[in-house]
């Protein structure tokens, strides 16, 4: 998030300052300059190649985290999970991907092989029974959806955007045939863009970094089918590309992969979650450069830019490099050169293409879903990347009335340069196609405080899966079985007093930096994560959150709004940990 003080009151959501067609002359404008930096450089490119349809599947599937249903080796028991969370749409989807897998397996080969679900030679634990069990399950997880008035297609308002049930089971409309509220209200050559309304959630919202790495880990695969689901609810096919493997930059700061940038940043400064150059030149745009009339619009030398390039290449690491001698508009150059010259597109080129689909989806409330959807997928440090990008954007935007951008502007400026990479030729017709983009990236800006919110359908995946596996665990050794039962035994005389506690309302939360190292305390249908922290008086002002550890969740940082009452139903098992955090 964008620190309160720097941010002045939020920009004028339907402002345009200067009209289409001079926002078409930026588009265009900003599409030169990157041909002209294309023909400038000759720098070794990775290159991207088709894969067909098995490679596709397959790769899908890995993502997916259901690499054993192609391995041949027997399903283990994150995959088994993972399967039993399915909704009926989201199981059809595996199903459909893994025979597309296997039939074209077959025909490339020419030769009958085993089909992937003759595998598992016992009944009960085939991949089809378990796709086709989670189907059932689905059906009555989407009957249930459907009949809750709250949420029902035909009840729920335009700007409402509820966490509660999975995006896919939202467009049945699309899936049946049927002519789509949302979309139905959709004037075509419409620029002002609706806002939205965030049913906020009873447990609390959740950003993406308030939970473990193993469960965002978990949250990835379940993202991916979800996304799937989705397209294929909306007749959009999900397209990836491959990586034809070349040669990149190691040292260095331009044409140099964010990971490679982020792991020498954070030997000098561990906890760095983006490269300090690009912090560094966000940093002085926004000390010199947001009231500037047309920042990122005027550009700066051509000549000039391309030499600070060269010394922050050889220079910034050392310290030597001189940020007096930078104007705003070499910075706002030299950003968006960063952005292009990545090896690997900022959105990543896996997900490139699905990003790009967007564009066909109608809705904006759906496109705004599928955005949500792309960014829990991508790589941390592109997603963290892209957020101080956008929370920048916003700045900018907000001071339209001095800087002359409007969030129109500022986007036509910003989309070649997210949709083009040095690893992609700026052919015509690809430049044509990222003029669309421009309005995905307004919804980005405008829309991005929910784009790093995972979704309480998302988290209720998590949970069931944490706890199919807790019960597939099995002991390996006589030894490990003693132990087992000796923790059992602990845990069910704990059970017996946190039940008495659950009859009296009482929870008891561990506070390892307060003088009162634990506290009981009794909760009530309103009491709030903030009640609890407020009972914790800290010196010198150290912040800390309240957090649920273990059960079926890894940790979950919890929302000051959270009602604990209702995260103590979900999950029983937890421990209560107040605690500063890392991030």
């Amino acid at each position: 998030m964008s620190s309160a003080e720097a941010m002045p009151p939020s920009p004028p959501e339907r402002s345009v300052s200067r009209d289409s067609q001079d926002s078409m002359d930026d588009y265009w404008s900003e599409m030169r300059n990157i041909e002209e930096d294309c023909q400038g450089g000759q720098e070794e490119m990775i290159e991207r190649g088709s894969m067909d349809e098995a490679e596709l599947e397959e790769a899908w599937l890995h993502e997916a985290g259901l690499s054993t249903l192609v391995s041949g080796a027997p399903t283990d028991s994150p995959t088994e999970a993972l399967l039993s969370t399915l909704t009926r749409s989201q199981a059809a989807m595996v199903k459909k991907r893994l025979d597309n897998y296997t039939q074209t397996l077959r025909k490339r080969n020419k030769q009958p092989i085993r089909h992937v679900r003759d595998v598992f030679s016992t009944p009960d634990t085939s991949v089809s029974k378990r796709l086709d069990l989670s189907c059932q399950l689905g059906c009555r997880y989407q009957s249930l959806v459907l009949e809750d008035p709250l949420v029902s297609e035909c009840q729920l308002e335009p700007d409402i955007l509820s966490f509660e049930v999975p995006y896919s089971e939202g467009v049945t409309a699309h899936r049946k045939g049927r002519d789509c509220r949302d979309c139905q209200k959709i004037r075509k050559g419409d620029r002002d863009l609706p806002t939205f309304q965030i049913v906020k959630p009873k447990q609390g919202l959740t950003r993406v970094y308030d939970l473990s790495s193993d469960d965002m880990k978990k949250i990835g695969c379940i993202c991916l089918i979800e996304l799937t689901t989705f397209y294929d609810a909306l007749g959009i096919e999900l397209k990836r590309n491959r990586f034809v493997r070349g040669r990149v930059r190691e040292t260095g700061i331009f044409g140099v992969p964010l990971n490679t940038l982020l792991e020498n940043d954070q030997k000098k400064f561990p906890g760095s979650k983006i490269p300090l150059v690009f912090k560094k030149l966000l940093s002085k745009l926004e000390q010199t450069g947001l009231q500037t009339e047309g920042i990122l619009r005027v550009p700066g030398s051509a000549s000039r830019v391309k030499h600070l390039r060269q010394e922050l290449d050889t220079k910034f690491y050392d310290g030597s490099f001189d940020w007096e001698q930078v104007r705003h508009n070499d910075a706002a150059g030299l950003l968006k050169m960063f952005i292009r010259e990545l090896p690997h597109p900022l959105l990543t080129l896996q997900h490139l293409p699905a990003f790009t689909a967007a564009q066909k989806i109608s809705s904006p409330k759906h496109q705004l879903q599928a955005l949500h959807l792309l960014v829990l997928l991508l790589p941390e440090v592109n997603r963290d990347t892209l957020k101080a990008l956008l929370e920048f954007l916003r700045k900018v935007v907000a001071f339209e009335e001095k800087n002359r951008m409007s969030l129109w502007n500022v986007s036509m400026i910003v989309a070649p340069n997210l949709f083009t990479w040095r690893g992609k030729s700026s052919r015509q017709e690809e430049m044509q196609g990222a003029a669309g983009a421009a309005h995905l990236v307004r919804l980005l800006i405008m829309h991005q405080d929910l784009l790093w919110t995972v979704p309480c359908f998302l988290i209720s995946h998590v949970r069931k899966m944490n706890e199919m596996a807790m019960s597939k665990k099995t002991p390996s050794s006589e030894k490990t079985k003693r132990k087992l039962l000796r923790r059992r035994t602990t845990d069910r005389e704990k059970e017996k007093s946190e039940v008495t506690d659950l009859r009296e309302g009482v929870i008891r939360v561990q506070a390892p930096l307060h003088a009162k190292v634990s506290m009981a305390i009794q909760l009530d249908g309103e009491t709030r994560a903030r009640d609890v922290i407020a009972r914790f008086d800290f010196e010198n002002g150290h912040k800390c959150y309240l957090f649920e550890v273990g059960g079926n969740i890894g940790e979950r940082c919890l929302d000051p709004d959270a009602l604990l009452l209702e995260v103590y139903r979900v999950n029983p098992h937890c421990e209560w940990l107040l605690k500063s955090r890392t991030t």
